[in-house]
């Protein structure tokens, strides 16, 4: 008799597991929100760069956010579920609008006037121009933006579809199980 060579695969996943799996998910995306933000919040802060240590404070918010849902799913409150969609669609939406405010702010003069005189030197000796450079960091410059808005988009996005699937597992792992029903009363 030949052997089947198909892997069986579960066709659903226990509503306590995928609570566990959520729980995890959202202490290490939470947490590492928080103390990136917080990180990026005081080095802006001692550059003086006061819009920088505003969207800091504003991602930070949003891993606070994900964190409260997560101890609201830890205290067997289903409305986690929301706070933890709810963190990553407000933290998609921060990057979102810094990346396009940074996008329609370049500024080729200011980007020029930042090289230094032994960057200058190093161009001249590489036989390029000023005007000759600018392309080149206007192109680096909308790639970096862009491409975090794209990674964003796919990253966030995906955790807030990956919470938004797992609302009824969570929530049914939350209910309290039903009591039996005593025959006898019947």
């Amino acid at each position: 008799m030949a052997k089947s060579n198909r892997m069986t695969v579960p066709t659903s996943t226990p509503p306590e597991k995928v609570l566990q799996r959520v729980l995890l998910v959202s202490a290490i995306d939470g947490w590492s929100i928080v103390v990136v933000a917080g990180l990026g919040a005081l080095l802006t802060l001692l550059l003086g760069d006061l819009l920088g240590v505003g969207v800091s404070l504003l991602v930070l918010a949003a891993g606070v956010i994900e964190l409260r849902g997560r101890r609201q799913l830890r205290q067997r409150d289903p409305a986690g579920m929301k706070l933890l969609v709810r963190a990553q669609l407000f933290l998609l939406s921060v990057i979102l609008v810094y990346c396009v405010s940074r996008l329609g702010s370049f500024d080729g003069e200011t980007a020029m006037a930042s090289l230094t005189p032994e960057m200058e030197v190093a161009l001249k000796e590489a036989g390029l121009e000023r005007a000759d450079v600018l392309p080149l960091v206007q192109t680096v410059f909308y790639a970096v933006y862009g491409t975090v808005a794209v990674v964003s988009v796919i990253f966030q996005g995906g955790l807030t579809l990956y919470y938004r699937s797992r609302t009824g597992a969570v929530t049914a792992a939350l209910s309290p199980a039903p009591e039996p029903v005593n025959p006898s009363v019947l």
